[in-house]
C-alpha cells in the first residue's frame, strides 16, 4: 500500500466518505491538466470544484471529462 493509498483511506475515514467513491487517478489526471494548461494553482482549485460538482450530484467521470476538455481549450492571456 502506498502513502497515497494510506492517506486516501485515512482522509475518507475522517470525513465519512466511502473510499470506493474515490478515483485518485481521475482527480490526479485532472489536476495535472489544470496545472499544465492553466497554471499550477489551478490544480487544487479545480480538484475542489470537481468535488463540489460531484457533491451536487454530477457524475465524477462526466464532470472530470468536462473540466479536462475545458483545460484543453484554455488559452492563457498573452503577456
Amino acid at each position: 500500500m502506498t502513502t497515497l493509498d494510506r492517506w486516501t483511506e485515512a482522509a475518507c475515514a475522517e470525513l465519512g466518505v466511502d473510499p470506493a467513491e474515490v478515483s485518485a487517478r481521475t482527480v490526479l489526471d485532472l489536476a495535472r491538466d489544470a496545472a499544465h494548461q492553466v497554471e499550477r494553482p489551478a490544480a487544487p482549485l479545480t480538484a475542489f470544484i470537481l468535488g463540489l460538482a460531484v457533491g451536487h450530484g454530477q457524475p465524477l467521470d462526466e464532470a472530470a471529462r468536462r473540466l479536462t476538455d475545458l483545460t484543453a481549450r484554455w488559452e492563457a492571456p498573452e503577456s
